[in-house]
């Protein structure tokens, strides 16, 4: 039994970050009955385990977390460690305590490499910088965090359940920090500074060419090349402040076409 938990799987597939608290790794009746065994051991390894995720699949992550690091504390050994690792970065995450989800995410990576739920480990990383992302106006780092985190679970696990969304949240960060680099140009353009804003504007092309602002970009930078300084009206370019929505940016999926043997007659 104890080997079944060491074993954990960990974590459902999900079709988005509402789904990411699914689990399917421990068992439900396996740790009913293990914790069954030890009626009398109510602060065993296996009870804690038990306790823990009775709250955290009810919501009650404040109480959850406190099970969890009992187990990591007391038992740091133990096969529920293992467990109790991944889920209290899973409460802190949820109790939206993103820096301290995102160490602990590290110190599971760090401790278990190839563990199952090593894709998961690594979009949720790029999640807790994703969900602090503010507007193009204030600091734009928690953005190429993101990307950065997101594009490593690209690379180390491409087929993964998590690829395609964190692609699209890829797309989506980096069309945020195209925003970003066209707020700042714009804003050498009112204060009558071109060659600054020109400078932005051939940054932003270079890294982010597919960005939703590229083409204006491309017009306002022709007309900063050809000695004509943009109108006032150039502020209808004004970019989008805030993070835009990633279901956006999802790439639409072709269904494969059928082969003779499957066409209808």
């Amino acid at each position: 039994m104890t080997r079944l938990i060491a074993a954990v799987a960990l974590l459902a597939l999900m079709s988005g970050c509402a789904a990411v608290s699914d689990y399917i790794g421990l068992d439900d009746v396996t740790i009913e009955r293990a914790a069954a065994k030890k009626p009398d051991d109510a602060e065993s390894a296996i009870n804690l385990a038990k306790k823990g995720m009775d709250d955290y699949r009810v919501g009650r992550y404040f109480n959850a977390v406190d099970y969890f690091e009992k187990i990591l504390n007391r038992y740091p050994f133990s096969p529920e460690a293992t467990l109790a690792e991944l889920k209290a970065a899973d409460c802190k995450f949820f109790m939206e305590r993103y820096g301290e989800a995102l160490g602990q995410y590290r110190d599971f990576e760090e401790h278990h490499p190839t563990n199952e739920a090593m894709p998961y480990v690594l979009f949720q990383k790029g999640m807790c910088h994703y969900l602090r992302i503010d507007r193009v106006d204030r600091d734009t780092s928690y953005a190429a965090e993101a990307v950065k985190q997101f594009k490593q679970l690209l690379r180390q696990f491409p087929d993964s359940p998590y690829a395609s969304e964190a692609e699209a949240r890829v797309r989506a960060a980096q069309d945020f920090l195209a925003n970003h680099e066209f707020f700042v140009a714009e804003y050498y353009l009112r204060q009558g500074k071109p060659q600054e804003a020109q400078g932005r504007f051939n940054y932003l092309l270079t890294l982010y060419p597919d960005s939703t602002l590229a083409p204006k970009a491309k017009e306002l930078l022709a007309q900063i090349k050809a000695g004509k300084t943009p109108e006032k009206d150039f502020t209808s370019y004004l970019p989008t402040i805030a993070l835009p929505d990633w279901m956006s940016f999802q790439k639409k999926r072709v269904a494969p076409p059928q082969s003779k043997s499957q066409e209808r007659p």
